[in-house]
C-alpha cells in the first residue's frame, strides 16, 4: 500500500457559525476512506486559539471529541505564526507527526470562509481544498459579490446596502429608500455571514430598524434585500477552471424563511433532489451556476443558490456560498449524490482539485524574470 495522503482538517474558528463548522468536520472526517487518508484535526477555539490533536486514522465517535482540550494536543496551544507553519508545512519531529500534503479548511463564515485562512495557507504554500483567497472574500461579502453578479449580467432582487457610519449618519435616508425601492417585507442580512446568522425579516419601519441594529451586531455593513415570493432553488458546483453543475435541488423551510434553525437544529425543512423544474430551468440554473463561479473566480466548491419566482418563473441568483455545509443536512453532497457522485468519492475530488490548483500556481513566477 503507497503512503496516504495526510489531510489537516481546520474548524471551529472564531465566528458565530463555530458549532456549525464542528458539525461539517464531524461528518467529513466520519467519511474519509481511512485506508487512504490520515487525518490531524486542527482545532481553533472561540477565541482563536489553534490546538493541534492527535493523527486520526478512524473517525471520530462523535462532535466532542473534536472539541481539543489544551491537554490533548499533540503540540502546545496557541498561534505562533512560525512553528504552525512547521505543523503544516514540514511536520513536528517531536510530535512524530509526518508533513500535512493538503489542508482542508472547514471554517464557515469570519475568519475562514471569507480568505483569511486560505491567506495564511497561501503564505505557508501549503495545497487547500475549496476557494482561493480572491473568490472567498468576494463570496463571503454579499454587497461585492452583488456587484460581480451585477456586471456579469446575473438577475437579481432589488437590494440596498450601507455601513454602520452611514446608517447612524443618516438612518431617515436609508429608511427612506429601502421604503420607496424594496417596500415590506423585506430582509437584512449582514454583508459579511453565512449560516442565515443574523439575518431578519422586517414587516414595517419598527422591525426594519430593529433588524438592522441586529445585524450590525455581526458586521459593519448591512445588506438589504426585496421580498420575492419564490421557490429557492440551489445547485453545487464543483471543479477549478472547467466547473461542473450537479442537479438542482429545492428546499422548502420548516421556518418562515430559510433560518438557521431551520438550517441545521430543527431537521424538518424537505428537500426535493432534484427540484421539480422544466427541464429548460434546469439547465438555466446550472448554466447560471457556472457562469456565477466563474465570475468569482471559484475554485474547488461552491452552492450557488437561486429564487424562483412562482408569479411569474423569473429566475434571480441570490448568492454563492464557497463553504458550503457538509452536515447530514446540508444540500451540497446530497445534490453531488444525486447527480452520481457519492460523499465519499466527492471528498476525493475535492482532494484532487486541490492538489491540481497548487501545481497550476507554483507554475507562476511570481518574482517576475527569474528576478
Amino acid at each position: 500500500m503507497g503512503k496516504k495522503v495526510h489531510v489537516g482538517l481546520v474548524y471551529g474558528g472564531k465566528s458565530g457559525e463555530h458549532d456549525v463548522s464542528l458539525q461539517t468536520a464531524f461528518a467529513v472526517a466520519g467519511e474519509f476512506d481511512y485506508a487512504k487518508y490520515e487525518i490531524t484535526p486542527f482545532y481553533i477555539t472561540k477565541l482563536g486559539e489553534w490546538r493541534q490533536g492527535q493523527l486520526l486514522n478512524a473517525k471520530p465517535g462523535s462532535i466532542s471529541e473534536l472539541k481539543l482540550t489544551a491537554a490533548q494536543c499533540a503540540v502546545p496551544a496557541g498561534f505562533p505564526l512560525a512553528p504552525l507553519f512547521e505543523q503544516l508545512g514540514a511536520g513536528t519531529a517531536a510530535a512524530g507527526i509526518s508533513p500535512i500534503d493538503v489542508v482542508f479548511p472547514l471554517l464557515h463564515g469570519t475568519f475562514g470562509e471569507d480568505g483569511t485562512i486560505q491567506g495564511l495557507l497561501e503564505m505557508a504554500n501549503i495545497p487547500y481544498v475549496g476557494a482561493g483567497v480572491l473568490a472567498s472574500a468576494v463570496g463571503m461579502d454579499k454587497i461585492t459579490m452583488k456587484k460581480v453578479f451585477a456586471y456579469e449580467g446575473l438577475p437579481q432582487c432589488v437590494f440596498r446596502y450601507f455601513n454602520r457610519t452611514q446608517w447612524e449618519k443618516d438612518s431617515a435616508f436609508f429608511i427612506m429608500e429601502v421604503e420607496v425601492s424594496l417596500g415590506y417585507p423585506c430582509f437584512i442580512k449582514p454583508a459579511n455571514l453565512g449560516s442565515s446568522v443574523g439575518i431578519s425579516k422586517a414587516k414595517n419601519r419598527e422591525e426594519l430598524i430593529a433588524a438592522v441594529d441586529h445585524a450590525f451586531r455581526f458586521d459593519r455593513k448591512v445588506v438589504i434585500e426585496e421580498f420575492v415570493d419564490a421557490r429557492e432553488i440551489e445547485v453545487s458546483v464543483l471543479g477549478n477552471d472547467e466547473p461542473k453543475a450537479s442537479v438542482p435541488g429545492e428546499i422548502a423551510p420548516s421556518n418562515e424563511f430559510y433560518d438557521y434553525k431551520a438550517k441545521y437544529i430543527d431537521g424538518k425543512s424537505t428537500i426535493q433532489i432534484p427540484a421539480l423544474l422544466p427541464s429548460g430551468v434546469t439547465e438555466t440554473i446550472r448554466e447560471m451556476a457556472v457562469q456565477a463561479f466563474l465570475a468569482i473566480d471559484g475554485s474547488g466548491l461552491s452552492r450557488v443558490d437561486f429564487f424562483l419566482r412562482k408569479s411569474d418563473g423569473q429566475l434571480f441568483i441570490n448568492e454563492v456560498n464557497t463553504l458550503p455545509g457538509f452536515t447530514p443536512f446540508s444540500m451540497y453532497p446530497l445534490m453531488w449524490k444525486e447527480t452520481g457522485l457519492p460523499y465519499r468519492e466527492l471528498l476525493d475530488k475535492l482532494i484532487e482539485l486541490a492538489f491540481k490548483r497548487y501545481a497550476d500556481k507554483q507554475s507562476i513566477d511570481y518574482g517576475g524574470s527569474g528576478n
